[in-house]
């Protein structure tokens, strides 16, 4: 079946798939956008899986101030090269999880991951994770952060206390 560049490209645009990634996964869907997506996710996993492994030594410290100054999220997420901690996309994620820290206060990065994500309750924050090892090319790691609240003592995650110092 042959399918349109319009719809190659709405699919690419929807997913962050590669042209040739889409336009397969349209075809061997016939067409059918609700499947190739389908099929584009069940490949990404496979694909996030193997990245899993490879080390990353690169990424940002990312900030986040919520609710006037009454929340500030600081998020260590990694990635493998320079060249993705500076993309847009990469950047676009970390303020996206750090978002997500200062809603949802979760205890640890394990249960980050599992939490609905806030902008879309049907994806958790490790599928959201996921799409952008997938659409990026490179293993993304979220190793730590700490969520300050005013007036709130002991804020940090993963078990950290805050130097009260």
């Amino acid at each position: 079946m042959s399918v349109s560049a319009q719809d190659v490209q709405r699919l690419r645009t929807e997913t962050g798939a590669g042209i040739m990634d889409a336009k397969r996964s349209l075809e061997e869907a016939k067409g059918d956008v609700a499947k190739a997506k389908a099929l584009l996710k069940e490949r990404g996993l496979t694909k996030a899986a193997k990245k899993a492994g490879r080390e990353t030594a690169e990424g940002v410290v990312h900030s986040y101030i919520h609710g006037g100054g009454k929340i500030g999220v600081l998020l260590e997420l990694l990635c493998e090269t320079d060249f993705v901690a500076k993309n847009d996309d990469f950047q676009a994620l970390a303020q996206e999880i750090a978002m997500q820290i200062a809603a949802a206060n979760p205890r640890d990065t394990k249960e980050l991951l599992a939490q609905p994500h806030i902008k879309d309750e049907k994806q958790t924050v490790e599928q959201l994770l996921q799409a952008s090892v997938v659409k990026l090319g490179e293993n993304i790691k979220m190793t730590r952060f700490t969520r300050y609240a005013l007036g709130v003592s002991g804020s940090a995650a993963d078990g950290a206390e805050p130097d009260d110092g």
